[in-house]
C-alpha cells in the first residue's frame, strides 16, 4: 500500500479513536456520513465542469477521505477494511473487463457495456442462488438508488426497460409524446386554481421525464445537459447584473423590457466569443 495511502488510513483512525480523538467524527455513523459522500461527488463533478485541476486534485482528496471514511467505521464493527474495498473493486474490474484480462477479444465501447450488464447480472444470479444476498428481485427495475438525482434516476429506469423492448424507436418518437404531455401540462394550467396543485406537479413530472427519455435517446447525460444550463443562465444574469450597475440600477429597479435587452446582449456576446 502506498505510504500516503497509508497516512490518511492512520489519520482517520485517530480521529474515531475514542477519548483521543474527534468528537465530531466519533458521532458519525454510516447515514450520517452518507450525504456528505453524496455531496463531494457533486463537488467533483463541479471541478471538472470547471476545468480546474487543482480545485479537482482538492475535491477527488475530499472524495477518496469519504471512502476511508466509511471503511473505518466498517472495521469498526468487524465488518470490512480498506484493503478489502480495494481488493474487491480490483477483482470486479478484472471479472468484468474479459475482453482486456482474459483474452476476450476486442469489443466497441457499446459492447463492453453490455458485457458489463450481463456480467454484473450473473455475479448477483449467482448471489441470490448461494445464498449470499437478497431474494430475486420482483421488478426488472429494482436496484436503481432511490438516492440519486431525480433525472438520472429516471435515465436508469428508462435503460432497464429498454433491455425488453419497452422503448421507443427513436428520439423522434420522443419528440411526439414530448408535445403531448406539454399539452397536458397547458391543459392543467388552463384549470381554475391549477398552481401548485397535485395534478400539475404530476403532469409536470410527466414531461420531466420524458424529457429525460429525449436526453437518452439522443446519448446526452440530462444531468450534464442541465448543469450547462444552470451555468449558462448564471453567465447571462451576471452580465445583466453589471451592465444594470454600470448605468447606475439594479434588477429589483430594472423592467422586464430593460433586462431581456441586457439577456439578448449577453447571448449575442457569448455566440460571438464562440464563433471566434
Amino acid at each position: 500500500m502506498s505510504e500516503k495511502i497509508a497516512r490518511l488510513i492512520e489519520i482517520m483512525a485517530a480521529l474515531r479513536t475514542p477519548g483521543t480523538g474527534c468528537p465530531w467524527d466519533l458521532e458519525q455513523d454510516f447515514r450520517s456520513i452518507a450525504p456528505y459522500t453524496i455531496e463531494e461527488a457533486y463537488e467533483v463533478a463541479d471541478a471538472i465542469e470547471g476545468g480546474d485541476m487543482n480545485e479537482l486534485k482538492d475535491e477527488l482528496g475530499d472524495l477518496l477521505l469519504q471512502v476511508v471514511f466509511h471503511a473505518r467505521m466498517a472495521e469498526e464493527i468487524g465488518a470490512f477494511a480498506f484493503d478489502d474495498v480495494v481488493l474487491a473493486i480490483c477483482d470486479k474490474l478484472v471479472r468484468r473487463h474479459p475482453h482486456v484480462f482474459g483474452g476476450g477479444g476486442s469489443l466497441t465501447a457499446e459492447g463492453v457495456t453490455t458485457q458489463w450488464s450481463e456480467i454484473k447480472a450473473q455475479e448477483k444470479a449467482g448471489k441470490e442462488k448461494a445464498g449470499k444476498g437478497a431474494a430475486a428481485p420482483a421488478s426488472l427495475l429494482d436496484g436503481v438508488p432511490l438516492a440519486l438525482p431525480a433525472l438520472t434516476r429516471a435515465v436508469k429506469l428508462q435503460q432497464k426497460a429498454s433491455r425488453v423492448g419497452f422503448d421507443w424507436d427513436d428520439a423522434l418518437h420522443v419528440m411526439g409524446k414530448i408535445r403531448e404531455e406539454t399539452e397536458e401540462v397547458a391543459a392543467e394550467l388552463a384549470q381554475p386554481g391549477a398552481t401548485a396543485s397535485p395534478a400539475l406537479e404530476e403532469e409536470i413530472g410527466d414531461l420531466l421525464f420524458v424529457v429525460s427519455n429525449l436526453a437518452r435517446h439522443a446519448r446526452v447525460d440530462p444531468e450534464q445537459a442541465l448543469r450547462g444550463a444552470n451555468a449558462k443562465f448564471e453567465r447571462r444574469f451576471h452580465h445583466i447584473e453589471r451592465r444594470l450597475a454600470e448605468m447606475g440600477t439594479t434588477p429589483s429597479a430594472a423592467s422586464l423590457d430593460e433586462m431581456e435587452a441586457l439577456w439578448a446582449e449577453a447571448k449575442k456576446i457569448e455566440k460571438a466569443r464562440n464563433c471566434d
